[in-house]
């Protein structure tokens, strides 16, 4: 292999594993350090981006694969086991159909660095905004939610659909929001990845498989391991963050990062 390309690969794998579950945009920052890099035709890369999602979101299931197999293993027997699971589904399903009837149309006009770069401002300044105004929440755990919060986090989930608006931000805000402490509402939006991000890979991968070749295969490699392990890191750390801090760092950040996006392509 090119080792020029595989040290692209790893860059774009540590991009994807740092950024996907901080409220600052994983597509976004994939968009554009891919642009930058040169990395791939634009066809190649986004197969190379499906997979190394692939491997954020595997980091979550092996992070949380005891609690995922002791909830699954009482489905039938403990009504917060089935309550956690009916609230997953009700917050992936708007999400999940406003992306099935517009992925064409989002991935045609709005994969461009430039959008990223206003969504990055609006929703650092919709941060800020959020921050000074909002409230504790009450709600403690993600089996004491109900079933209207997650349809309120699965609507603000929708807003992702608009790369540079961030997943994890719309769904931890959109939880806080709905009345969930800041921790529980980023330990749902880690759970609620795992169905939208597989569902939309899955999609993503179907329609792109006849650009998948066996000589893919060790860089595509290298980008997943890279993607899970930097991704691991991230959700370790923030879970720690979230107990004591709030989202301003980032809010800025994103503003920040926008405005040097938009200095640069003009």
């Amino acid at each position: 292999m090119d080792i020029l390309l595989v040290l692209k690969a790893i860059i774009m794998g540590l991009v994807e594993g740092a950024s996907e579950f901080l409220p600052i945009s994983s597509t976004g920052h994939l968009i554009i350090a891919g642009d930058l890099l040169d990395f791939l035709s634009k066809e190649k890369r986004d197969v190379f981006e499906v997979i190394i999602q692939l491997g954020a979101i595997l980091a979550v299931c092996w992070e949380y694969r005891e609690r995922l197999y002791t909830t699954l293993l009482h489905l039938r027997d403990k009504a917060s086991a089935r309550g956690f699971f009916v609230n997953l589904a009700i917050a992936f399903f708007p999400a999940a159909l406003v992306g099935l009837m517009f992925h064409r149309a989002i991935k045609t006009y709005l994969f461009s660095p430039m959008t990223v770069a206003y969504a990055l401002i609006v929703g650092g300044v919709a941060i800020l905004l959020i921050e000074k105004h909002m409230r504790h929440g009450n709600t403690l755990s993600v089996e004491e939610m109900t079933k209207t919060q997650a349809l309120k986090i699965g609507l603000a989930q929708t807003l992702s659909l608009i790369p540079g608006v961030s997943r994890a931000g719309a769904t931890i805000l959109g939880g806080v929001a709905a009345g969930l402490n800041r921790q529980t509402a980023t330990e749902f939006s880690f759970f609620l990845a795992i169905p939208i991000m597989f569902a939309a890979s899955g999609f993503d991968l179907i329609k792109s498989r006849d650009l998948l070749s066996m000589a893919d295969f060790p860089l595509f490699a290298v980008g997943l391991a890279t993607a899970f392990l930097s991704a691991l890191l991230v959700i370790r750390v923030l879970i720690r963050y979230v107990a004591n801090h709030d989202f301003t760092v980032f809010a800025w950040y994103r503003i920040a990062f926008g405005l040097a996006v938009l200095a640069y392509y003009w």
